[in-house]
């Protein structure tokens, strides 16, 4: 080995963006492709209740009557409440404010944890109700032909929207722990940008589901 060799320096595999301004920029890349492939994940379940609306106009509008608005009402709030948090997370580190950053971040999975909480009670009324998707469908009060078609669309469209949600907390739960730990300062802190992204499109997705499935 060449002495001047030895003493070259050891370049960082993240050297190859250019700078830190490009590493970020990728990054944020990243994650909008990311989201895209999940918008169109939603985008096809979306598609096939718009089908099945057109296919069942009266039963889809009659469907209502049996759903828990007031439970759906109450999510919708606690999920738009944890967005704010997670915003006010973002904007806390951005000034430098750690500390402040990861309790916005717990008050944020706290509330994701009351969303999954709700939902889990309700999930229990329709299954006491025996309004259960596909062929498990007994729902005496709603036995009409399409009925099961709209319950089953609800529970794999809310099923699927549970499931983010249980990520994001993961997510946003290991965001605070490192934010605490002082690994994210005002310079450096795109991860907890990329986790605050994903958590947005969770909220998104259910200001679509809320409506849809219990005020249309």
């Amino acid at each position: 080995m060449q002495p001047e060799q030895a003493m070259r320096p050891v370049v960082p595999q993240a050297e190859h963006f250019g700078d830190e301004a490009s590493r970020q920029d990728a990054a944020h890349l990243g994650m909008w492709i990311f989201l895209a492939t999940e918008v169109l994940l939603f985008a096809g379940l979306f598609a096939s209740y718009a089908m099945y609306r057109l296919a069942y106009p009266e039963i889809f509008h009659q469907a209502r009557e049996h759903m828990e608005v007031t439970l759906g009402t109450i999510n919708t709030y606690v999920l738009v409440s944890s967005s704010v948090l997670v915003a006010l997370a973002i904007a806390s580190i951005r000034s430098g404010r750690e500390l402040a950053a990861s309790a916005f971040l717990v008050g944020a999975v706290l509330l994701g944890i009351t969303f999954l909480c709700i939902k889990g009670v309700e999930y229990a009324h329709h299954a006491r109700d025996k309004a259960l998707p596909g062929a498990h469908y007994a729902f005496h009060k709603f036995a009409v032909p399409g009925a099961s078609l709209y319950f089953t669309l609800y529970w794999i469209m809310t099923g699927v929207h549970a499931v983010h949600v249980t990520v994001g907390i993961g997510v946003l739960s290991v965001l605070s722990f490192q934010t605490l730990s002082g690994k994210f300062n005002a310079t450096y802190h795109t991860p907890l940008e990329l986790g605050g992204m994903y958590w947005h499109l969770v909220d998104v997705v259910w200001l679509f589901l809320w409506p849809l499935l219990y005020l249309a």
